[in-house]
């Protein structure tokens, strides 16, 4: 008997095998996240996405949290306790399904609980995580502001100290969940350092406008927040933590989230292009026979099961913890990039087709553009492996 014979069949869907890397129970649980996702988001999100709404948040929240999605690789405190691989396959399959989705579970987990789980006491563990693990209470992260993203050191908005009270005065921008939140993780400036302050919405002088006009993320809530004398006990703020540290670390941690995701996004665009080559005819045969689509789908392949590989390696270096900011940069830069550009050369491959709802490329491409942006530019994350290989600095 050759060798060969005994080789498994290849598989179009995974050409390198990459599921042998993962057990049942990593299996079952992106299952689970597909199949909610194909229920619950793929039938209406280019609806949601053109009408630029996302009208059912409270309830997909609650779903989400019921499936074990939100905090989800946190432990205790009603979160999954998930493995860091775990939660990425599920970052993955939900932005398959739109970016949106997975924007909203990355702020709610890998931001807003986190920091509370890191960085909060006790008693702010207890009154919020677990209301927000089930998704009956939906969070935000306040630190980007309208004039300065990428250079969160020269924030302005200013927490002061008045008695045993925090007041807190100052505007964030592009907040993901802002208007729909019962609670915030503000970032501000304090004479001690920056500190993260937990925010209720319904605090006198707190206020998020939603942003409108979108065109990128459209079936996500995206909004500033204003905090106008927002005055708030000792006790709000998050005790474990004094400078950029505490922000930088939770951002580490929804990067990460996204070196998963976007290929998500790149698989959807990838299978619907397949699956359009081989059915479309032009010149009396399937554009999928052709000599320049294939090498299309042959690059788009390598480049989207390679950021596969990049994500899970990444992964169980931290479960092992041994996961490097410089090294989440590495997968952030590397598979938002490849994702676009698996994203555009499907379009290509759809022809005038590319630009309908009625296919998801278009969708992935334009919400990926924003993808590219938060959570560090591409110009950064170059920046920080930059540093990370030569010793010097070059942000300042």
């Amino acid at each position: 008997m050759s060798a060969s014979s005994t080789l498994p069949p290849f598989d179009p869907a995974d050409p390198l095998g990459l599921d042998d890397l993962l057990d049942d129970e990593d299996l079952a649980i992106r299952d689970a996240v597909r199949t909610w996702a194909a229920d619950r988001v793929l039938p209406y999100v280019a609806d949601w996405y053109e009408k630029g709404e996302l009208p059912q948040i409270r309830e997909l929240a609650k779903e989400l949290g019921s499936l074990g999605a939100l905090g989800m690789s946190l432990e205790g405190y009603g979160c999954a306790g998930a493995s860091a691989v775990q939660y990425g396959l599920a970052c993955l399959e939900l932005e398959a399904a739109d970016s949106g989705i997975r924007s909203l579970v990355s702020v709610q987990g890998s931001l807003a609980m986190y920091a509370v789980h890191r960085f909060g006491s006790e008693e702010q563990k207890q009154q919020w995580l677990p209301g927000m693990a089930a998704g009956e209470i939906i969070g935000c992260f306040g630190l980007t502001e309208p004039d300065h993203g990428s250079d969160p050191a020269s924030m302005r908005t200013y927490a002061k100290r008045d008695g045993k009270d925090w007041v807190l005065n100052g505007r964030k921008m592009w907040i993901t969940n802002g208007s729909v939140a019962g609670v915030a993780v503000v970032w501000a400036r304090t004479d001690e350092g920056v500190r993260g302050f937990v925010v209720p919405a319904a605090s006198p002088g707190f206020s998020a406008p939603e942003i409108r006009h979108k065109w990128s993320l459209r079936a996500s809530v995206t909004s500033e927040l204003v905090l106008e004398d927002v005055r708030l006990p000792a006790d709000a703020v998050l005790p474990a933590v004094v400078g950029l540290k505490g922000p930088l670390s939770c951002l580490s941690h929804a990067r990460y989230g996204i070196v998963w995701g976007a290929m998500g996004a790149a698989r959807s665009s990838f299978e619907t292009a397949v699956e359009y080559a081989k059915s479309r005819e032009q010149f009396g045969r399937p554009i999928g026979g052709f000599q320049l689509t294939q090498a299309k789908l042959a690059d788009m392949a390598v480049e989207l099961h390679k950021g596969i590989l990049l994500a899970h390696h990444l992964g169980r270096r931290m479960d092992a913890g041994r996961l490097r900011p410089e090294q989440v940069s590495f997968g952030k830069l590397n598979n938002v990039r490849e994702a676009i550009e698996i994203c555009r050369t499907a379009r290509t491959i759809l022809g005038a087709n590319g630009i309908s709802l009625e296919y998801p490329v278009m969708r992935h491409a334009t919400n990926l553009e924003s993808v590219l942006t938060y959570e560090g530019t591409v110009e950064m994350h170059q920046l920080v492996l930059g540093k990370a290989l030569t010793g010097l600095d070059a942000f300042r």
